[in-house]
């Protein structure tokens, strides 16, 4: 358990909330430390709201609804309204066992495979079969948003799909089918992973010139390995706002903020990765916010990766699918 006291210099209230939290742990293992907070942009990053903020794991279990990131003193109040610099022992106590009992959970529906599907169409990637044109199709389709940014018409496609003996759009409607892509109602191409037509959270600048929307964050990390190309990925963190910044370089990549992380999760249920995963899937700032996302977002199960491990599914994911 990793136990975090955000306080501003010279906080009266650090030394009290520190010997509060060696109290509630009475003994147990936890990993505690101090850090002090001088901007108001720091205090976002962390999540802290007002000196001492005390995380569990990332999280802020005495934040109050509707608080905002400070570099302010923080009252404390008790069941009866008394304001303390700091919570007591035993409210200490009870959010250590409630950290404890979340982690618990959480590392036993992480880890099932039904229900985290990062590599997509149930652990069966993201290459289409070759049979019926439907991986020249699609291979097409890539190609044409690397170079464009933009989805290409049915009609673009009709020259590869008639090698088949198909027309583009009958093509499009089996790889929609079967979660290569998506369309609109009219037939249009909405998405083709790790592609979007329409604006995400995730832009994504490839050398050359090429700007496209990326469908979630580990799409954007998969575009450097599909095309064998230099990109630079500008997101940002969906808690705080901060912009998180990836650089691919000749396969060397560089993280803006350093601690960024992603989030990981899938909603319950059957459909398109468009609509149960690609929203839950970002870059955030730091685990604080990461972990307040998932707090405020109980419907979607999911973990937290470190930045080489979402580095190495978007290249198991995208890698594969354009021949170089």
């Amino acid at each position: 358990m990793q136990i975090t006291v955000l306080t501003v210099p010279d906080c009266p209230n650090g030394p009290v909330i520190e010997e509060r939290i060696t109290a509630a742990l009475s003994g147990r293992d936890a990993k505690v430390e101090r850090v002090e907070v001088r901007e108001q942009d720091d205090a976002a990053r962390w999540g802290m709201t007002g000196s001492p903020t005390v995380l569990i794991d990332g999280v802020d279990p005495f934040a109050p609804a509707g608080a905002v990131p400070s570099v302010s003193c923080r009252i404390y109040r008790d069941a009866d309204g008394a304001a303390d610099g700091a919570p007591s022992v035993e409210e200490l106590r009870q959010a250590l066992a409630g950290a404890a009992s979340a982690v618990g959970t959480a590392s036993e529906d992480c880890c099932d495979a039904d229900v985290l599907d990062v590599i997509g169409r149930g652990g069966r990637g993201r290459l289409a079969p070759a049979e019926g044109g439907l991986r020249a199709v699609h291979q097409a389709v890539l190609r044409h948003f690397a170079d464009t940014g933009r989805p290409p018409a049915a009609a673009d496609l009709e020259p590869v799909a008639s090698t088949a003996g198909r027309t583009a759009q009958d093509v499009l409607a089996e790889l929609a089918r079967e979660d290569f892509l998506t369309l609109e109602e009219a037939g249009q191409i909405r998405a083709a992973y790790p592609f979007s037509a329409v604006p995400t959270p995730h832009r994504v600048r490839i050398a050359g010139g090429t700007e496209v929307w990326s469908m979630c964050a580990v799409d954007a990390l998969g575009i450097a390995a599909m095309l064998g190309r230099d990109t630079v990925i500008s997101s940002q963190d969906p808690v705080t706002g901060a912009p998180v910044t990836v650089t691919s370089v000749n396969g060397a990549t560089q993280w803006e903020p350093r601690g960024a992380v992603v989030f990981i999760g899938r909603r319950d249920g059957s459909g398109p990765a468009a609509a149960l995963c690609c929203d839950a899937l970002n870059f955030f700032a730091g685990e604080a916010s990461a972990r307040t996302w998932a707090k405020e977002h109980p419907d979607v199960p999911g973990h937290i990766v470190a930045q080489d491990e979402a580095e190495d599914i978007g290249r198991q994911t995208f890698g594969p699918l354009l021949p170089s």
